[in-house]
């Protein structure tokens, strides 16, 4: 299975293979490809280091909704 192994194009060595989730046609189908690279001496490691990890809240309604909200209640008073 050596043709199935991924490897980093910066550094050239080998990677995980990670599983993606991607819907088609209304199915979730797997998605395999190449996970990140674990090579600290390599600059592909180094921009996934500086990257900033995604804000989650809890509320799950785009940004100006809650206030829409808020002002329709206070119209309603």
């Amino acid at each position: 299975m050596a043709s199935d192994e991924y490897v980093c194009p910066v550094c050239g060595q080998p990677v995980d293979t990670v599983v993606h989730r991607h819907k088609t046609l209304g199915v979730v189908v797997p998605l395999w490809g190449p996970g990140p690279c674990k090579n600290p001496e390599c600059e592909a490691y180094k921009a996934e280091e500086t990257e900033p990890a995604p804000v989650v809240t809890a509320d799950s309604r785009p940004p100006g909704a809650a206030d829409t909200d808020t002002d329709a209640a206070a119209e309603r008073d």
